[in-house]
């Protein structure tokens, strides 16, 4: 690798505002993996993905064996691109917990995307097909309520991004 302290880089956002597409930029970097949350859910859980609770659960499955193996490579000196929601208070603690159990540093990137915006995004993201889930805007809302932007004393080193146009 070239040299550089393996890091755990977390993503803050809404649904659609551009939490994949910097995934798919940090993931360039030599040295680093990405692991997305949505493509695990579709290839195991699929079937069993159709409200906001199954998705909870589903996704706390996939928690309970993600941690390790993101420890794990971070360990072996791999920076991981965790594209799992970090919108909660939780769920960012859970990350930072893997982190600090490697000895890694982390960052979490904050999307600063307003809501109109991501609505447009997520209409078009649906409306192509590309994407593994199709999440109406009534998910959309129910998910935004349980949105919980960083605060100071949760330690986290933060980069915030703003929508560029």
């Amino acid at each position: 690798m070239s040299g550089t302290v393996p890091t755990l880089h977390m993503l803050c956002g809404k649904m659609a505002s551009g939490k994949s597409t910097l995934a798919d930029q940090l993931a360039r970097a030599p040295g680093t993996v990405r692991i997305t949350e949505d493509a695990w859910l579709a290839a195991l859980f699929a079937d069993q993905l159709t409200t906001g609770q199954d998705f909870m659960r589903c996704s706390g499955m996939l928690r309970e064996v993600m941690g390790p193996h993101v420890s794990g490579l971070l360990n072996a000196g791999v920076s991981v691109v965790l594209d799992f929601q970090a919108n909660t208070r939780d769920a960012r603690a859970w990350m930072k917990d893997i982190a600090e159990a490697s000895g890694a540093p982390h960052v979490l990137h904050v999307m600063e995307t307003p809501d109109a915006l991501c609505l447009d995004r997520l209409r078009a993201r649906n409306a192509s097909g590309a994407h593994p889930f199709a999440p109406t805007e009534a998910m959309f809302h129910q998910f935004s309520r349980h949105f919980a932007p960083p605060a100071l004393d949760e330690g986290l080193t933060i980069i915030r991004h703003s929508p560029k146009g």
